[in-house]
């Protein structure tokens, strides 16, 4: 037996201070209890298919019940990854953030920085795509036009990092494309889905002054936040989607995935191409279905499609979004 069937699995939660209550009113996610999360903060992030280091989602049902991601992929590199990926890790990582409150702002490395650090890791490309916005609400992406190293060092030292940034104002079905390097952040009133190379490397610029119970600020990391920003990016608009001759349209697509959105009342059949699919139900409700049987998928929730796998189709429904999250073939 391969595990060749879509696999469905108990995502993570992560706490923070930022978090709120969005994950489970919304997506009815099975938190760990009703309480605020581990640290004390609430839930902010549901890592929904992760292989990286200690943090590994673990199948929920069927024949490979209790199986994390990596040790299927151990066991079945190219059922799970394909034939020609090298590495037999998997490369990507998807995740839902509830932004009660603004996030640091930020920027990730690129995958040759991440590599040269005291504990090796890859660079972290990412996507976010926005499921709820309430009024007023921001997304931070990349530095207004004319800021260069020198002079956003000069707003860090004033202490008005903020005035660096250049502000969207997002809405629901938005989605905005964060290479490496790229400065940014996400707003308060916001509940996004992020796809994005399987990291955990952050570099806080700025955490807009707050300061813990105790008047402590979280630790900044300046320094390398600066060695890794492309200043030569400038401003990122949204995504502008380009229509797919399947019927749905790619968001985004970089050297590390792509990201397509299929809409209401599509039938897709899943081609049998040696390519892995992450696939999410961004609003309303899915199905697989496959040699007479059927999976059901409602908002929030996330499946992985081996890159070989039975032959199988997704019923996108009438009041349904759906994302499908694949690895780049560039």
């Amino acid at each position: 037996m391969i595990p060749n069937l879509p696999l469905r699995f108990s995502p993570i939660f992560r706490s923070y201070l930022w978090g709120g209550t969005r994950l489970k009113e919304t997506l009815q996610k099975a938190i760990p209890s009703e309480a605020e999360g581990a640290a004390g903060t609430p839930w902010a992030e549901s890592w929904e298919i992760v292989d990286h280091g200690r943090d590994q989602t673990m199948v929920v049902d069927g024949p490979w019940a209790g199986w994390t991601l990596r040790r299927l992929i151990e066991g079945f590199p190219e059922v799970l990854l394909g034939e020609n990926n090298k590495d037999a890790t998997f490369p990507l990582l998807l995740k839902y953030l509830d932004c009660n409150r603004v996030l640091s702002v930020q920027v990730h490395p690129n995958d040759a920085y991440g590599l040269r650090m005291p504990v090796p890791d890859l660079g972290k490309t990412e996507a976010w795509y926005v499921l709820q916005a309430d009024k007023g609400s921001r997304i931070y992406a990349g530095l207004k036009i004319g800021i260069d190293r020198k002079s956003l060092e000069e707003l860090i030292l004033a202490g008005r990092s903020e005035e660096a940034l250049h502000v969207l104002e997002p809405k629901q079905g938005d989605c905005v494309y964060i290479p490496a390097g790229t400065v940014h952040a996400l707003g308060e009133g916001l509940l996004v889905a992020e796809i994005q190379q399987a990291s955990d490397t952050t570099f806080r610029l700025y955490d807009w002054d707050r300061l813990d119970q105790n008047g402590i600020g979280r630790p900044l990391h300046i320094r390398q936040a600066l060695e890794v920003i492309d200043f030569e990016r400038g401003p990122v608009d949204f995504a502008s989607p380009v229509p797919l001759l399947s019927g749905g349209e790619r968001m985004v697509q970089c050297d590390k995935f792509t990201l397509d959105r299929y809409n209401q009342s599509i039938r897709l059949e899943i081609p049998n191409d040696d390519r892995f699919r992450i696939v999410t139900v961004v609003k309303g409700n899915a199905e697989i279905q496959m040699d007479g049987e059927s999976i059901d998928l409602s908002l929030g929730q996330t499946i992985l499609i081996p890159a070989r796998h039975v032959e199988l189709v997704l019923d996108v429904h009438s009041d349904a979004t759906v994302l499908i999250a694949m690895e780049s073939e560039e």
